[in-house]
């Protein structure tokens, strides 16, 4: 499964340490149209670049994608 142009949830719903990124909170690459920034880039995080996209992560929008991410996140936590 490819990513959904303009979903973010990923970059959006977990926390990502290399940034300082807390759960819920935008990162600060993701711009207006909810795109990564610095994708494909060097400086991108590898937590990141490791991500895959699966439908049964993703779900068939953007709402199922945050609700799973978040679950994950709490359950990490």
């Amino acid at each position: 499964m490819h990513c959904r142009l303009g979903c973010g949830a990923c970059c959006i719903a977990p926390s990502i340490s290399s940034l300082n990124k807390v759960a819920g909170e935008r990162c600060v690459h993701l711009n207006a149209d909810n795109l990564c920034a610095i994708f494909g880039k060097a400086e991108r995080p590898k937590v990141c670049s490791d991500f895959k996209a699966a439908e049964w992560l993703c779900g068939t929008t953007q709402q199922q994608a945050m609700d799973n991410l978040i679950y994950l996140e709490k359950q990490t936590a």
